[in-house]
């Protein structure tokens, strides 16, 4: 089974940048669907992002003109990069690739945004 490895997360002050990325351990063309999710403290996982084999994308509401979602298939990675980011975006932040057959989580990276 595909194995899913977040990293870039980090601490960071409002109004700065990350770029996060998710590292397949193999291919994620197989997969229909590739998503960042997050969960802020206390609360429920929500979905941010998603990007499609066909690299269509869709973004909450809350991250729309701040995210951006991404994928490069040669090398099995997703990205999300963020922008502008404000301390309601701190939360652990998750890859989920998803088929048919099968839904793979990655374990998660932290995010915090605070001055």
């Amino acid at each position: 089974q595909v194995q899913l490895v977040e990293s870039g997360g980090g601490l960071v002050q409002p109004g700065g940048s990350l770029r996060l990325s998710c590292a397949a351990s193999g291919s994620i063309f197989s997969f229909h669907a590739m998503y960042w999710y997050r969960q802020p403290p206390g609360k429920q996982r929500e979905v941010v992002a998603v990007i499609t084999v066909g690299r269509s994308t869709n973004y909450a509401d809350s991250v729309k003109g701040r995210f951006t979602i991404s994928r490069d298939d040669a090398k099995n990675t997703v990205y999300l990069q963020m922008n502008s980011l404000k301390p309601g975006d701190t939360a652990v932040y998750y890859c989920n690739a998803r088929s048919l057959t099968q839904t793979v989580w990655g374990q998660g990276t932290q995010v915090t945004v605070s001055s």
